[in-house]
């Protein structure tokens, strides 16, 4: 799909705040592509594509995690994950996308998983550092980025994961397991 055609499908979904988001994610996950050798097309696709879901009624994502057979822990965490799996299921159903590597970077955009592939994580990570964003530690993330794949992931999910825990909030345990993996995979 061309990139003109996806972004207007895409802005229609979205409020115009998260759709400046989402063009900051495109140019962060396009950048981040051409620095760890991942392909720029499928980057830039899933990014595009990655919020497609963030504003669907909470009561119709709900309805799609229970009747298409996704994980149905995501119903007793946060509805912020929802949009993800959503999301990947829609882009599949409404714009017709049928890549299966483009779409695990959207389903798993906001939880990670272990064994995150290259595009999963340039995904997960655009997302998190994409210059919109502004809270405490994502400038060390920004520089990480810059020279170390798996170790911005790490101290981005391990920032996540800390957040969340101050608010008192589950964390799914998808991302605990990310971030295991993580860890155990890149001792130096």
């Amino acid at each position: 799909m061309e990139r003109d055609k996806a972004l207007s499908l895409v802005k229609e979904q979205l409020t115009e705040h998260r759709y400046q988001h989402t063009l900051g994610v495109v140019e962060t996950a396009i950048e981040l592509a051409e620095r760890y050798g991942v392909d720029k097309q499928k980057a830039e696709l899933a990014a595009i594509f990655h919020d497609y879901a963030k504003f669907r009624p909470k009561e119709e994502m709900k309805e799609i995690i229970e009747t298409q057979g996704m994980d149905e822990r995501l119903l007793s965490y946060n509805t912020e994950l929802w949009h993800a799996p959503v999301g990947a299921w829609l882009v599949r159903t409404e714009a017709g996308i049928e890549d299966e590597v483009i779409l695990d970077a959207i389903r798993f955009h906001t939880s990670g998983r272990p064994g995150m592939t290259p595009l999963e994580k340039v995904i997960y990570l655009a997302d998190y550092i994409e210059p919109g964003r502004h809270f405490p530690g994502v400038d060390e993330v920004r520089e990480l980025a810059k020279h170390n794949l798996e170790q911005a992931l790490i101290v981005s999910i391990r920032n996540t994961i800390t957040f969340l825990m101050k608010k008192n909030q589950a964390v799914f345990p998808d991302t605990f397991h990310t971030f295991n993996d993580l860890v155990l995979n890149n001792r130096s």
